[in-house]
């Protein structure tokens, strides 16, 4: 632990020399060949050709390196001189993408055509616009559509003077227009509108001329969460349709108090998934709680089922690994929560039996006095909280002059005998049943805590 702070903290102050002499001076001349070419790009009255690059790259996850790392910057600049920029519209412009989801709820198929609707508020309202980059990514001839609505969006704010005070994060209508500079309203409004009326008419048009059956909605997600996986330099995965879902028995109606939407930021897509789910769950007469939260505020509580996307349930799991966890590809797909909500209601009897299976384990368990090995499992990840346990335990065992071995281990390594005593929490019990089915079992709370520890202790005496 020593040597480990230590060096953190020496790479870190090598990472501030670096950025303070090389970083930044970089950063800053190129903010300023970038200020000069978008000065020059003005002044030539050329502002709407910005986005023949930027809706693309937008849709390629480079939406916040344009708008935070070049746009806002820049814009930032030109309210210190003029008080006002039109640069915070350039990428922040939802209209494109409104015309987008509007084209598909008239003209789309399928999964495309009924997720639309419920999109189209996410992120107009909510501003997120992610919520439509599948769209586009499904139907690449649809790049042509968000181009032609961002330039001619951007011409309409150019010939209207419109412009706003600071940036509009999240882009959402709401936000822009919070932030829209005095007497440039109708501007705002304007290019917003006529984004979204050329984005759709041309949408309309590709998607008329599509032959196809249905539309392969699923895979468009799939391609925009790898592109988002590698924008951020993370690895992808190899993951098709289907999702990843605790045991029958966890899910079921007994076990589950509640049931929590996570996603990064608490909000949009997560509020529209947990609003549907619960229509879903009070027409089946199922009543509990069912709300949406970050994942950063989840909290670790038994009874809880936790529903997220896909790439954020292994973060889901490490925030609240006590609680159930399901993930599921678009928060929008009505029929996976009818496939949850059937498994919970099925799971009332599997839960049952599971209990009746764990009652008859215990009650083969062998006779404290048999006990020759205790050992607390872990995973490779987190060994804190077993090897602590075991220490406290062996000595506790010494105090009371028992001859038994008390041992930390991971799970591969447990022994799977009936005079082995293994200790768990509620985070390992499943496993550690599962790997070692003929040992006998304490369940407790938590595993570093002196006074369950004492408990055990008195039934080996």
């Amino acid at each position: 632990m020593l040597i480990n702070n230590f060096s953190i903290g020496i790479l870190g102050f090598l990472l501030t020399l670096l950025g303070f002499y090389a970083v930044g001076p970089f950063v800053s001349g190129m903010t300023t060949i970038f200020a000069t070419g978008v000065d020059w790009i003005i002044a030539q009255g050329l502002l709407p050709l910005a986005n023949v690059f930027i809706e693309p790259a937008k849709i390629l996850f480079l939406n916040n390196a344009i708008n935070h790392g070049i746009l806002t910057p820049l814009g930032s600049q030109q309210v210190t001189e003029l008080g006002r920029s039109i640069l915070f519209l350039l990428e922040a412009n939802p209209g494109p993408g409104l015309g987008i989801l509007l084209a598909f709820s008239v003209f789309g198929k399928g999964s495309a055509k009924a997720s639309a609707p419920g999109a189209i508020i996410i992120h107009f309202l909510g501003g997120i616009h992610e919520i439509y980059f599948p769209y586009v990514m499904m139907k690449p001839l649809l790049f042509l559509a968000v181009i032609a609505g961002g330039v001619s969006g951007t011409f309409t704010f150019q010939v209207l003077g419109a412009a706003l005070t600071g940036p509009a994060s999240p882009g959402s209508i709401i936000a822009i227009l919070g932030m829209t500079a005095p007497g440039a309203y109708i501007g705002v409004i304007g290019g917003v509108l006529v984004g979204a009326v050329v984005s759709f008419l041309v949408a309309s048009a590709i998607l008329k001329m599509d032959k196809k059956a249905d539309d392969d909605f699923e895979a468009a997600q799939k391609s925009i969460k790898d592109a988002k996986a590698q924008s951020k330099g993370q690895a992808t995965t190899s993951t098709t349709g289907a999702a990843t879902t605790t045991t029958a028995a966890d899910l079921s109606v007994d076990n589950i108090d509640r049931i929590i939407f996570a996603c990064d930021a608490g909000m949009g897509s997560s509020a529209m998934g947990a609003s549907l789910l619960r229509k879903k769950a009070k027409a089946q007469g199922l009543d509990m709680s069912i709300t949406n939260t970050a994942i950063s505020k989840l909290e670790d509580k038994p009874g809880t089922l936790v529903i997220t996307q896909e790439e954020l349930t292994d973060r889901a799991k490490k925030q609240a690994p006590s609680s159930a966890h399901v993930s599921v590809g678009n928060f929008l797909d009505g029929d996976r929560y009818d496939e949850i909500l059937a498994e919970m209601q099925s799971g009332n009897a599997q839960a049952q039996t599971a209990h009746a299976t764990e009652a008859t384990t215990q009650a083969k368990t062998v006779a404290y006095a048999d006990i020759q090995l205790i050992q607390l499992p872990y995973a490779t990840d987190a060994s804190s909280a077993a090897i602590m346990g075991a220490s406290i335990l062996r000595n506790k065992l010494k105090k009371a002059n028992l001859d038994i071995v008390a041992e930390a281990v991971p799970f591969a390594e447990l022994t799977n005998a009936a005079q082995v005593l293994v200790i768990t929490d509620a985070t390992t019990d499943a496993e550690a049943r599962a790997k070692a089915p003929n040992a006998s079992f304490e369940v407790i709370e938590k595993l570093y805590e002196e006074k369950q520890f004492s408990q055990v202790i008195d039934k080996l005496k």
